[in-house]
């Protein structure tokens, strides 16, 4: 386990890790090295690798035990669904159950056993976390690369949420982050996380300390790393990040937040998201018609007349195949984690960095 490090000046090396649907991106930031240099790796997510497992035991006609703490679900809820529909047997300890739901009685509706106790002995045994850090030490002791002093993670979380829809809670929780931090897109990285956000507390539970951000603000924040975005944002730009779950839209001028939106990016074509745009850049956006839409929702704060428009994200060339291809420091994929490392500093040096140059 990395120990946490509060001043970023005395630290050798920062793992980073930008978790998504699809992938984990990973970056090693080792002081007074260029990130050129930095060692990069692009992984399977942790709930693809988790929902591989279940899909395996579902195979080999296994029950299983689910076992850990809170992670990003998607693939493994979808795996275990399957796991049930096949007749098979699904145990998991109230811990691990959130990342089925927030509610346990939904978990258990579905035919989910939550229990501490006994399970059967043939189970298959599935850790829940977030944080492969036991893989991720061995990929490093593989090629000689000493494991990092300090980690800092970018999830998306929804927020606990139980009794209501995740989607409405997550925008109120947006909007009144954005409100109260007087619309800064850092507002969006308080550090800790706020109580609500279970996910990340999850990982500081783990890692005790460790910063953890949103995916979301990661994702802007490190596409103004690259000099094309940071220079057209002084005048207003609007920032699309195409993940493979999600597309988070942002308008926005020097820091400050005029308009956000998210969707599912298996919901969105180049056609709606370009009518989304229109409208978050025009002022008439509403939350409603994302969520009715089947997204997550939307708040905008004042119209923005700039056409400038930067994309990122592994669906980039998909969803905005136009637009201006952002890829700060020459990497598309790393973009969150750059994001990451300028909040790391920003919060945990106090230092503000001209994020075009390398940081060091």
């Amino acid at each position: 386990m990395p120990r946490v490090c509060g001043d970023a000046k005395v630290m050798d090396s920062l793992l980073i890790i930008d978790i998504g649907t699809g992938t984990q991106d990973i970056l090693i930031h080792r002081r007074n090295e260029p990130i050129e240099r930095s060692p990069k790796l692009v992984l399977p997510s942790p709930t693809v690798v988790k929902a591989g497992q279940i899909t395996q035991a579902r195979k080999d006609d296994l029950p299983i035990v689910l076992e850990g703490f809170c992670m990003g679900g998607g693939p493994i809820v979808r795996a275990v669904r399957e796991h049930l529909m096949a007749g098979l047997e699904v145990y998991a300890t109230e811990k691990a159950a959130l990342t089925i739901h927030d509610s346990a009685e939904r978990v258990k509706g579905m035919g989910v056993k939550i229990t501490a106790g006994p399970v059967p002995d043939n189970a298959v045994r599935i850790r829940t976390s977030d944080y492969m850090g036991g893989e991720l030490r061995g990929v490093c002791e593989q090629f000689g690369i000493p494991y990092p002093d300090a980690a800092a993670f970018a999830v998306q979380d929804h927020g606990f949420s139980p009794g209501r829809s995740n989607r409405i809670v997550r925008f109120e929780l947006i909007r009144n982050q954005l409100e109260k931090g007087d619309w800064s897109v850092y507002a969006l990285a308080p550090d800790p996380p706020r109580t609500e956000m279970s996910r990340m507390h999850a990982l500081r539970e783990q890692v005790p300390g460790v910063l953890v951000i949103d995916t979301g603000p990661a994702a802007v924040i490190g596409m103004l790393c690259d000099p094309w975005v940071q220079a057209e944002a002084e005048e207003g730009i609007t920032l699309v990040n195409a993940g493979n779950g999600h597309t988070l839209c942002f308008t926005l001028k020097g820091e400050r937040v005029h308009g956000v939106f998210e969707h599912h990016t298996f919901g969105l074509t180049p056609q709606t998201l370009g009518i989304y745009i229109d409208k978050l850049r025009n002022g008439t956006l509403t939350s409603t018609e994302i969520f009715e839409s089947g997204g997550h929702g939307a708040v905008v704060r004042e119209p923005m007349a700039s056409e400038a428009i930067a994309v990122t994200g592994p669906n980039r060339r998909l969803l905005l195949p136009r637009a201006y291809q952002a890829a700060p420091f020459g990497d598309m994929m790393l973009t969150g984690c750059f994001g990451v490392l300028r909040v790391w500093h920003r919060l945990r040096n106090g230092v503000e960095i001209d994020p075009t140059v390398n940081i060091d």
